[in-house]
């Protein structure tokens, strides 16, 4: 696949977008029709608040007291030097040319984009390659996005290359069961969810510690530090 390709050689997040939509069924998304069956979704729905705008709110955030889901999501965006808009604007560059409608579905998507890196600091990976594929691989048990495990794989094939005594695969597919194990993201009210403790949250929706990616980190430490 050309932008698998593409991915690999420049990084560029648009990509990640262009293999979702070419492996997506193209039917309306199922989870849409999930929120509305959960007690908030509804008027989640009815609001349809753009995420985006609000995770940009620097004074929103500022609002969230140490500790918290919004707190470690202000920290986690600062220090890796990321936005919620920088995934809107990869979205959107990968789009170009394709027809944009107004409509619910399209709200639910860029929803579930936009909650990408609050689920970075959720699940505790980081973004560095495996990280990500770590993420993907959960996001896609969450949301059965085919384009998601394509790229969980490919990673952990691509970690398995460079380092074949480091159990890649095995990171790979504990954080897709995590994914499996854990509540529906999806369907939580996030803007509740930022003014709650981050190890609460953890805990009340069932996301297990990245033991087998924390392993994998410690022994890259020692090349990283020699770097």
């Amino acid at each position: 696949m050309a932008a698998l390709k593409r991915l690999r050689e420049t990084g560029d997040t648009k990509h990640v977008f262009e293999i979702t939509r070419a492996l997506g069924s193209g039917k309306p998304p199922p989870g849409y029709a999930r929120l509305l069956t959960t007690p908030q979704g509804g008027r989640m729905a009815y609001e349809r608040v753009e995420l985006c705008e609000r995770f940009g709110d620097d004074a929103w955030l500022r609002g969230f007291a140490p500790g918290t889901v919004g707190a470690a999501y202000r920290d986690f965006i600062t220090r890796n030097n990321i936005s919620a808009a920088g995934l809107a604007d990869a979205s959107e560059r990968a789009a170009l040319g394709q027809p944009q409608y107004k409509h619910p579905h399209a709200w639910y998507g860029r929803r579930n984009r936009d909650t990408h890196d609050v689920w970075h600091v959720l699940t505790g990976y980081g973004t560095d390659g495996l990280g990500e594929g770590c993420v993907v691989a959960f996001s896609y048990a969450q949301t059965g996005s085919l384009g998601l495990a394509f790229i969980a794989l490919h990673v952990a094939r691509s970690g398995k290359k460079t380092r074949p005594d480091l159990p890649f695969f095995a990171a790979v597919w504990r954080a897709y069961l995590a994914g499996r194990r854990a509540a529906w993201l999806p369907g939580e009210d996030y803007e509740r969810l930022f003014a709650e403790p981050l190890e609460s949250a953890r805990q009340r929706l069932g996301i297990s510690p990245p033991d087998t990616y924390r392993q994998i980190l410690r022994a890259f430490a020692p090349q990283m530090a020699a770097a």
